[in-house]
């Protein structure tokens, strides 16, 4: 995929970042990947759990330099990046796909056989559309350090040891992108697809990828659907974009899994 010039590999010499203007903590470059050491890192992160207002301290700084904060999840069962398989080389890029188009391949697989009308509906087996934008009810970057430091603070969270972690690239829609996440590979192996409707949702509801763990990812929103007949709407993507957050969730209808999208500002998908 296409990149920025990546400031990471000047860490390897200057682990505190001063030359960039940075105060990092001690923290440990990634370049590891499913086919061996990647050809310069792919992310930084803290060797410590993060903290409330973690977030705030060092990610605006960093994004500054081209450095985007998320946290990664460092859960002693799961491992951290270093051992998800990540798959950078199989990335392209975001830019290249239509949010549309990407959702209605989706739709129209998932609905093909049928035997889930009841769970789709209000809707049918023709994909809906794309929902309208939301409106903004607070800044997009000032919720997404909300959410983090929620996040960090809550023990039923999906994150069970966040660290901070920065990564080289454009929007924080591109973050999975960027290192070549592999969460989602039993539903769609280039994450860039995925990455071009986390683009659409940043432009329509203020979202912004908060972590990602081994097959999770959380993000905070600051434009959520704010009535039901929103929220179906959007429910439809969210099960088009990862069909297992309704299928195999605490909802099995798309009409109770929107009850709970109303004004909600943490989207949190896992795929199987």
């Amino acid at each position: 995929m296409a990149t920025l010039p990546n400031p990471l590999p000047e860490l390897a010499g200057d682990p505190s970042g001063r030359s960039l203007g940075l105060r990092l903590p001690p923290g440990k470059l990634i370049d590891t990947t499913d086919d061996g050491p990647w050809q310069e890192p792919l992310l930084w992160h803290a060797e410590k759990a993060a903290a409330p207002g973690t977030w705030k301290a060092l990610g605006a700084p960093a994004a500054r330099v081209g450095l985007l904060p998320v946290l990664v999840d460092l859960d002693d069962s799961q491992g951290g990046p270093e051992d998800w398989g990540l798959l950078p080389g199989e990335t392209s890029y975001p830019g290249d796909h239509d949010a549309d188009d990407v959702l209605a391949e989706y739709w129209e697989e998932e609905t093909a056989d049928g035997d889930i009308a009841e769970e789709i509906e209000p809707f049918g087996p023709d994909w809906p559309g794309l929902a309208p934008g939301g409106v903004l009810v607070a800044d997009p970057d000032t919720r997404a350090a909300q959410v983090a430091d929620a996040l960090q603070d809550d023990p039923d969270s999906y994150v069970e040891q966040p660290h901070l972690a920065l990564v080289p690239a454009r929007r924080s829609a591109d973050i999975p992108a960027a290192i070549g996440w592999s969460g989602p590979v039993n539903y769609e192996d280039d994450v860039a697809r995925l990455c071009a409707v986390l683009r659409s949702w940043e432009d329509r509801f203020g979202i912004r990828v908060v972590a990602l763990g081994l097959d999770t990812l959380v993000v905070s929103v600051a434009a959520p659907p704010a009535g039901l007949a929103e929220a179906e709407a959007v429910a439809a993507e969210h099960f088009a974009f990862c069909p297992d957050n309704i299928l195999q969730g605490d909802h099995d209808t798309l009409r109770g899994y929107a009850k709970d999208l109303v004004g909600q500002t943490t989207w949190t998908f896992w795929w199987d």
